[in-house]
């Protein structure tokens, strides 16, 4: 069942949104050749509670960490701990906090030092793909219209799109219907209404779209080894367009 917000509602995950953001700042000014993982969740928790927030993924379905940190060829979901970053990486970071009842969700990827341009496109065009379609949510379109301009453009310029995970509504649940595919026809699907929350995730890798899931359990790897980058933004529908909720007000 698609759930649709108040106005209030929207304002409560507007605040959660905004944690995020500050959250996803402090740790891209952190990151740097040397440090580990665990510390950018240490980090990533820390600011998440002084901001009020309570961390979404942690014990979330027994998830140890704060943040979902996915460093190189892991696309999402990887676990925090020991691994030190070094200069060449590419690193996905996906936070989630938890204000008032509500969730905000966002990810990022960034180069750690110097990256190939290979990596540089990659995560430039990672981020395209969720511009575009963060455009398609808007009153009237399909659901299908978001993951068809995800993989229109993502493909065409060579990228795998990962399949096996995808976008999904949210709000007082991190997970709520409808799942948003990032990839598929236009055109298909429900009818996009005002007060929908939808976290878009475009994952696109530089090799094939398959993937496979490490003996954690958790941790999701492109099958071929190619780089992946993951780029997220919780987004409301509203009769002004799309409202970027885990963006900082300028």
């Amino acid at each position: 069942m698609i759930i649709l917000k108040s106005r209030n509602e929207l304002e409560k995950m507007w605040k959660a949104g905004q944690v995020v953001a500050q959250v996803h700042e402090w740790l891209r000014e952190a990151l740097r050749p040397g440090i580990t993982t665990r510390q950018l969740d240490e980090l990533a928790e820390t600011k998440l509670r002084e901001l009020g927030a309570i961390p979404s993924f942690l014990g979330y379905g027994g998830f140890p960490g704060s943040a979902c940190i996915s460093v190189n060829e892991e696309v999402v979901h990887g676990i925090p701990g020991d691994r030190v970053l070094e200069e060449g990486d590419i690193v996905s970071i996906d936070v989630g906090g938890i204000v008032d009842g509500y969730h905000g969700d966002a990810a990022r990827t960034w180069p750690v030092g110097e990256v190939s341009e290979e990596a540089q496109r990659l995560i430039a065009d990672t981020e395209a793909a969720l511009e575009l379609a963060i455009e398609q949510a808007r009153i009237g379109n399909r659901l299908s219209d978001i993951g068809a301009a995800v993989q229109t453009y993502a493909e065409a310029r060579g990228y795998g799109v990962v399949r096996d995970f995808v976008g999904h509504g949210i709000g007082r649940s991190m997970h709520e219907a409808p799942q948003i595919p990032n990839y598929g026809l236009p055109g298909r699907g429900p009818r996009l209404k005002a007060g929908m929350t939808l976290a878009i995730e475009p994952m696109l890798n530089l090799g094939t779209h398959k993937v496979r899931v490490l003996e954690n359990k958790w941790t999701v790897v492109t099958e071929d080894g190619a780089l992946s980058a993951h780029y997220e933004d919780t987004v409301a529908i509203t009769v002004d367009g799309p409202w970027i909720l885990t963006r900082l007000k300028s």
